[in-house]
């Protein structure tokens, strides 16, 4: 049977559209089961509905607080009977208590290869940093951000006249390809986390 799959949102849904195409594949291991947005009318949310998945917009500015934006977020996917969720460009960082309740079943994307810039502007980052190769990563989510175990990473060449939207550009073409081949990972238990590392079954 097909994981359950949340899809957590704040923008576009480029991501999210990628995992929608995997999804759609009779083989997948997993299914989109809920899109939650915390931005009314974000652009995702038409994707998912075009796509026939059920969606949530729960505004954070709705709650008093990071603990009671986290319960409401927490209630939708327990009410949609989720498994596993997937980060695609939401901008909110999670309470350390559900990151630690949803541990091992929560991961995200990152456009760049961590542990190197972490946070914001990471394409400014790399490209003041002067470095030569960048990309992105596909980590679990832990209460330190951007700091979980990593599951995958797709490396992405800087060029010499790269400017921060070119490398972004690049980057999420990678993003594209290695968000869906690292859920399909997790959702067949292909890696699991045992004492705060990536195991990746043999």
């Amino acid at each position: 049977m097909s994981a359950r799959v949340a899809v957590l949102i704040s923008g576009r849904g480029s991501n999210l559209q990628a995992l929608i195409n995997a999804c759609a594949t009779p083989s997948f291991p997993a299914k989109i089961a809920l899109v939650i947005s915390n931005v009314s009318g974000a652009e995702g949310l038409r994707k998912a509905e075009r796509a026939n998945i059920p969606t949530q917009t729960l505004p954070h500015k709705n709650y008093d607080g990071r603990e009671s934006f986290d319960a409401a977020i927490d209630a939708a996917l327990k009410d949609a009977n989720i498994d596993m969720i997937c980060l695609a460009g939401f901008m909110r960082i999670f309470s350390d208590g559900f990151a630690r309740k949803w541990q091992g079943k929560i991961i995200n994307i990152h456009p760049s290869l961590l542990p190197a810039f972490k946070g914001m502007h990471v394409h400014r980052q790399a490209l003041k940093a002067g470095v030569r190769i960048s990309g992105c990563t596909v980590h679990y989510v832990v209460p330190e951000l951007d700091s979980g175990p990593i599951i995958a990473q797709a490396a992405v060449p800087v060029e010499h006249d790269d400017t921060e939207e070119t490398l972004a550009a690049r980057i999420l073409q990678a993003e594209h390809r290695l968000y869906p081949a690292a859920l399909k990972l997790l959702a067949e238990s292909g890696v699991k986390l045992e004492n705060g590392k990536a195991v990746f079954a043999r």
